[in-house]
């Protein structure tokens, strides 16, 4: 399997250790989130999104495959926990050692 980038490593890794601020770090200060059309910005946006659909769930993300072409990624996750339970797509967008932008559409 591809080698995650190190941020997109680190959104999974503070996922699995319910660790909200490290979840947060993960990602730049002006990111843009979106979850089925609903869109969070920034390190605010993406503490709410963690309360309400992802660590705050319990969430857990195993990691199915990825792919990339330049700093545009996406990566297929099985989730499981008292949310969202599925296999699903996430794009992401990297930008240095930080994720600029998240994508979870239909």
């Amino acid at each position: 399997m591809t080698e995650l980038p190190a941020p997109i490593q680190r959104f999974i890794d503070a996922t699995n250790a319910a660790d909200s601020d490290a979840f947060v770090a993960t990602f730049a200060d002006d990111a843009y989130l979106e979850d089925w059309g609903r869109g969070f910005h920034g390190h605010d946006g993406a503490r709410a999104w963690n309360a309400s659909d992802n660590i705050g769930k319990r969430s857990r993300f195993v990691v199915e495959g990825a792919e990339h072409d330049g700093d545009e990624w996406t990566v297929t996750v099985t989730v499981s926990g008292d949310g969202y339970n599925g296999t699903s797509p996430i794009r992401f967008t990297v930008d240095g050692d930080r994720i600029s932008r998240m994508l979870i559409t239909p």
